[in-house]
């Protein structure tokens, strides 16, 4: 292809919309264009990597039994309101109606609809197992879209769907995708630590994300530098910092007056945060939730919505605090009466706490569970942190930043029951298959190779993800010997099969070189007057320093072995 034709137009600056690196280097190259928050056109450089990392996600796919279905976007709304769906997704998932008043989803995944179609063609546990995906456009309303393609409204993602007869045929199923998801992660030249997560509003069982560490993610994960343990922050599981133990005492009011923070409360007392009960307001589908935590902790907001099995969540306003009778500052569970009481196992590790007193301007001390509250529900609702001991081996935490960059998790018989797809057991009795869901956003994985695959100068793109595997420019182009020459490099290049990107424009080999530098194709070929008139060219890697001249007729040969290294 030659760039005097090719749909393409590099920008000399970073736009100012731009986030990250991978979103200003996509938007200098021309890759993709915003018609809308969260929504993307693609030029013909974006779409020829898309291709390749659909290739490769099929060629692993494929090799790891999967057989590729196409499943519809539009979707009768009953069908997730007979799984539960509707509300599990709330404002996230799009809906509409048709001309005939029938409500209508717009998928942004396709458990409901893949069942259905297994269902079909499943009798007998012969049948068994089946793997089978797609690779789809999504759509997801986002409330906050960013990162160019990182989130986004509209987006292409490979999902999967394995059916077993057991739990033991799953967990073979589970591991040939845990392994096929190594390989493309390795093949789109990125690096991907698999961590413990939690399934969200799909649902599941065992459920683990594959996270690309980066300093523009959006998710953090919390690793145990000594076991190897990791899981996303909204499921990591730690020990509880110890606090000081003793015989309950008898509770002791406190007047404390302005002080409404467990800082204040903390200086006041002269004890230490893990000596405090600290109390958060939630509204949860609708009800007021009072969560007790110990002071040193956060609550952990994914954590809750599972210990409840909510749908929908957020801090109560002061409005919805003060209707509820709350004081807020100087609350606790003591005496709670007609709110839900919910408290993280936290507030069994220490005695004595100093707690809200249910009056303002007043704190009690000597708080003890279960002599002066019982909670409705106890569980592990905190935030993992960096420095928190590990649950395995006591090892310190540490946290990092990544982008989600895969997704598998078991599913268990939730849809199949839901939906009847059930099969013959060998005893003769009909069982729900076993379930697993495997995805990747296909956008958002080609975002995460350039956010990791660049430098200052523009991308630096693996061979296997790039739209080009070789810039070929022709410098003083309007020069006839050049022209033909390079036109004639150009024409080896192509024969040999190597996708080349020829840059004939008459622009000065200041923007050729910069832009060179930009696309971040793997290799560099430059045919210019002052080496022509030796009969070479100069051949370069994006990422070596050094060029090198070698004859015009082993141009071919000198970039093959350089794609090779």
């Amino acid at each position: 292809m030659r760039l005097s034709q090719f749909l393409a137009k590099t920008l000399r600056d970073d736009p100012a919309e731009a986030e990250t690196a991978n979103h200003r280097l996509m938007l200098r190259t021309g890759m993709i264009q915003q018609l809308a928050a969260g929504v993307y056109s693609y030029a013909p450089l974006a779409l020829r990597s898309l291709a390749k990392v659909e290739a490769i996600v099929r060629d692993e796919m494929n090799a790891a039994g999967g057989q590729e279905v196409k499943l519809p976007t539009l979707q009768p709304r009953e069908l997730w309101q007979q799984t539960g769906r509707d509300a599990a997704f709330g404002p996230d998932l799009m809906r509409l109606k048709d001309r005939r008043e029938r409500e209508l989803v717009i998928a942004p995944t396709h458990e409901e609809a893949v069942t259905l179609l297994v269902k079909q063609h499943m009798q007998s546990y012969r049948d068994l197992p089946q793997l089978v995906y797609q690779i789809q456009t999504k759509f997801r309303d986002e409330p906050r879209p960013r990162g160019g393609l990182v989130r986004v409204r509209e987006f292409d993602m490979k999902d999967a769907y394995s059916f077993d007869a057991d739990a033991d045929s799953l967990d073979e199923t589970y591991q040939r995708m845990v392994q096929a998801y190594r390989n493309i992660f390795s093949r789109c030249g990125i690096p991907a630590v698999m961590i413990e997560a939690d399934s969200g509003a799909i649902g599941g069982k065992d459920s683990h994300e594959f996270i690309m560490p980066t300093e523009i993610g959006e998710d953090t994960f919390i690793q145990c530098p000594d076991c190897g343990y990791a899981a996303n922050a909204e499921r990591a599981a730690f020990q509880r910092p110890p606090a000081a133990p003793g015989e309950p005492l008898p509770i002791e009011d406190v007047h404390t007056p302005g002080l409404k923070t467990i800082a204040d409360l903390v200086d006041f007392l002269g004890i230490t945060p893990e000596q405090t009960l600290k109390a958060v307001f939630y509204v949860v589908d609708g009800e007021m939730v009072f969560v007790s935590i110990r002071g040193d902790l956060e609550v952990n907001e994914v954590k809750l919505k599972r210990l409840l099995g909510a749908n929908e969540l957020h801090h109560a306003s002061d409005e919805e605090v003060e209707a509820a009778g709350l004081v807020a500052g100087s609350a606790s569970a003591v005496g709670l009466t007609g709110i839900k009481s919910v408290a993280d196992e936290s507030i069994y590790v220490g005695a004595n706490f100093a707690a809200g007193a249910n009056r303002p301007d007043w704190h009690m001390k000597n708080v003890n569970t279960p002599r002066d509250f019982v909670p409705d529900a106890v569980g592990d609702i905190a935030l993992a942190e960096a420095g928190h001991r590990c649950v395995h081996c006591g090892g310190a935490f540490i946290s990092e930043r990544g982008v989600e960059v895969g997704h598998v998790f078991k599913l268990g018989t939730f849809f199949s029951e839901s939906l009847n797809a059930t099969f013959l057991s060998p005893e003769g009795s009909l069982q729900p298959a076993i379930m697993g869901c495997y995805g990747i956003g296909i956008g958002r994985l080609l975002a995460a190779t350039i956010e990791h695959n660049r430098d200052e100068r523009g991308m630096r793109l693996p061979a296997s993800v790039s739209p080009f595997q070789v810039y070929l420019a022709a410098l003083n182009a309007e020069d006839a010997n050049v022209a033909a020459a390079a036109d004639d490099v150009y024409r080896k290049l192509t024969e040999a099969g190597f996708e080349t990107l020829f840059d004939d424009r008459a622009e000065s080999a200041g923007v050729k070189f910069n832009d060179a530098d930009l696309f971040g194709f793997p290799v560099r070929v430059v045919v210019s007057p002052r080496n022509l008139r030796e009969g070479k060219a100069e051949v370069k890697r994006r990422d070596a320093d050094l060029a090198q001249l070698v004859p015009l007729e082993d141009a071919p040969a000198t970039v093959a072995a350089l794609l090779d290294e």
